[in-house]
């Protein structure tokens, strides 16, 4: 039977995008057709599967629980998240934290510490501290992946508040499990990094508590993000395991540890998308699919 041309370029298409097949594509959809969703089958298919753009935000608005389980209340739930922003957003401009040319990461800081209530008095504002500075990165990161400006503020804001409450506890101990797993792959490497000074120096920070924000090009790191927001951030290690496997010849040949440092945090772009699909791999290696993984 000849093949049929319209089947290879939808095949085409959907592996273009994401999927493998349009059995995966159909599988989705009918998950996002249910009433209630089931967020557990929701997340599994997450992290199995990389979500496409045309799905991304809309799944991860359910997962970080910014709508409801419940489709037919979407429409409604998204005119007051509308709402509430622009409330957010007027009672900022009125006590002048913001004006017309404040730049939308910063505020976003300010609406998310007024809805926390962090915000400092207007004659205590001071440069952004580290905390400050993680959120306007994962902000900047996410204005490239969202454009609509009230759901790019609520998913910083459940992104950041999810990952903080499921995984802070995790998130000092993800540098000892890099060091583990590169025992595991390449044990040479680790020793030169031990032996170098440069080890303790790695960027976990940008790593681990920015989640790849600023370091990888926002094509690639959504789908890391999937993975986070799906329910597991030791996907982080492995992102970072491979980007050390992937330069392992070049940071080889750099002894000192502030070369190291320098250069990966500012490693090369064109090669991110390769990194990021082998770390994967690495993560369902080593973790299977996990639902919940650390």
């Amino acid at each position: 039977m000849a093949d049929d041309p319209q089947r290879n370029f939808r095949s085409a298409y959907y592996e273009k995008v994401g999927f493998r097949g349009v059995e995966e594509k159909k599988s989705l959809e009918i998950l996002l057709k249910d009433n209630p969703l089931d967020l557990e089958k929701l997340s599994t298919f997450s992290q199995r599967f990389p979500l496409p753009s045309m799905y991304r935000v809309h799944v991860w608005k359910v997962l970080l629980g910014i709508l409801p389980p419940h489709s037919d209340s979407h429409s409604l739930v998204g005119s007051y998240r509308k709402e509430q922003y622009q409330d957010i957003m007027e009672a900022l401009e009125v006590m002048r934290f913001i004006k017309s040319s404040t730049p939308s990461t910063h505020v976003y800081l300010r609406m998310f510490q007024l809805e926390s209530h962090m915000l400092p008095r207007c004659s205590e504002i001071s440069p952004p501290d580290q905390e400050n500075e993680d959120f306007l990165s994962i902000s900047q990161a996410m204005e490239e992946i969202v454009e609509d400006s009230v759901d790019c503020y609520w998913l910083i804001k459940s992104f950041i508040s999810q990952f903080h409450t499921k995984f802070g506890d995790s998130v000092p101990h993800l540098p000892k499990s890099l060091e583990h797993f590169l025992s595991q792959e390449e044990p040479g490497l680790l020793s030169h990094l031990k032996n170098s000074g440069a080890l303790a120096q790695l960027p976990y920070h940008l790593w681990f508590r920015r989640c790849f924000a600023g370091v990888l090009p926002e094509s690639s790191l959504q789908r890391v993000w999937d993975k986070v927001i799906s329910g597991s951030c030791k996907i982080l290690v492995f992102v970072a395991l491979e980007i050390l496997l992937s330069y392992k010849i070049m940071l080889l040949g750099i002894s000192r540890p502030e070369g190291i440092v320098k250069f990966l945090c500012n490693i090369p772009q064109e090669n991110t998308d390769a990194i990021v699909t082998k770390a994967i791999d690495l993560w369902h290696k080593y973790c299977g699919t996990p639902i919940h993984a650390m």
